[in-house]
């Protein structure tokens, strides 16, 4: 490590050095003022254009003598030089090499060159002989993925690498997992499920069609799938079908039990599709706390990738219906700025403001 600081020192201080020379070069050459063949060929040019009868002759007199004055002006101004002082090379030499070697130092005192690199495949084994419940979700994803491919034909290697890389907020690798899943398994319900709920990931919370595709070929295997049942209500709510919606959702409060966990989340999305009033502080803590992070996901998400119109509606409008009014105000002051030439997409940003907060 200390030989390549000590190359790539070397290198910096010859190109410096090289630099240095080319300019001390061409300020040491005899300074060339392009002035007078601008106008000699000038004149020229006004011949050619007389000759071929593009202008007159009182024409060719007057641009003539317009050109012979500017000629004669440029002829007797002074030419400007300039030159570079080798005092001033050398100072800028030596302070090249006085970093150079300033960084290698500091490096060597500072760092560590004796330590060595820690390759991926050394890091992929500490964690695979770990407990996996020590790991974080990207370690546990990466540790997933090399056994996806020690097992290419194992559903369920596929189905914990999505669960993994969900929680590692990467829903497009959660998706890729568990497209591989259903196809090795199609006639699981559960792995049909959980594909429909990586995509609505993916989608900021939007049930695509896709996604509803793979809830019914949940339903297909499972006619009581609970996340199937409740996204494909969903998805008909979010159509302009609401009736049809909500009655699907009873139909599934109905078929949970009284102490499922699920019955409260439920009860407050009838009611918010009702247009009733929704108590923030009745969503279980777990719910809100899983809400908060969709919402903050789909930030992040406009964050890096902002063009993206629907994104911005929707987190307009989950910032209206937490009640986060100065987060949903910034939100729609950069999404109408982005967006101003599009009328449609501002109309629906400014209703998505609008909406009811849970009281």
């Amino acid at each position: 490590m200390i030989l390549f600081w000590v190359v790539a020192g070397v290198l910096a201080s010859a190109a410096a050095g090289l630099v240095l020379s080319r300019a001390g070069q061409a300020a040491r050459e005899e300074p060339v003022d392009p002035t007078s063949a601008v106008y000699r060929r000038q004149l020229a040019e006004i011949d050619d254009l007389a000759d071929r009868g593009l202008i007159a002759e009182a024409e060719r007199k007057s641009a003539h003598a317009e050109a012979g004055r500017r000629l004669l002006g440029a002829a007797d101004a002074p030419v400007q030089t300039w030159a570079a002082g080798s005092q001033g090379r050398g100072f800028v030499m030596a302070a090249v090499v006085l970093a150079s070697a300033g960084a290698l130092g500091a490096y060597v005192i500072v760092g560590q060159p004796g330590m060595a690199d820690a390759p991926f495949t050394r890091r992929l084994a500490e964690w695979r002989a770990a407990d996996p419940s020590s790991l974080n979700p990207l370690q546990l994803a990466a540790v997933l993925s090399r056994l996806t491919r020690e097992r290419p034909n194992d559903p369920e290697a596929f189905y914990y690498l999505a669960v993994a890389e969900g929680a590692a907020q990467n829903p497009a690798e959660a998706v890729r997992a568990m497209r591989h899943a259903v196809q090795l398994a199609p006639h699981r319900a559960d792995l049909w499920e959980l594909f429909g709920q990586a995509l609505v990931a993916q989608a900021g919370g939007q049930v695509t069609s896709e996604a509803q595709q793979a809830f019914r070929e949940a339903l297909k295997r499972d006619p009581k799938s609970i996340a199937a049942r409740f996204h494909l209500a969903r998805a008909q709510i979010d159509s302009g079908d609401r009736a049809a919606g909500v009655a699907a959702w009873r139909a599934l409060l109905a078929d949970l039990p009284a102490d499922d966990f699920r019955r409260q989340p439920l009860v407050e999305a009838i009611a918010q599709a009702e247009g009733q009033p929704v108590g923030k502080a009745a969503l279980p803590e777990a719910q809100l706390a899983m809400i908060q992070g969709m919402v903050q996901g789909l930030a992040e998400k406009l964050s890096s990738s902002p063009d993206d119109p629907e994104g911005w509606v929707r987190l307009v409008r989950a910032y209206a219906v937490l009640g986060e009014a100065a987060k949903r105000d910034e939100a729609l002051r950069q999404a109408r700025q982005r967006y101003a030439g599009k009328p449609e997409t501002l109309a629906q940003l400014d209703a998505a403001a609008r909406a009811e907060p849970m009281r």
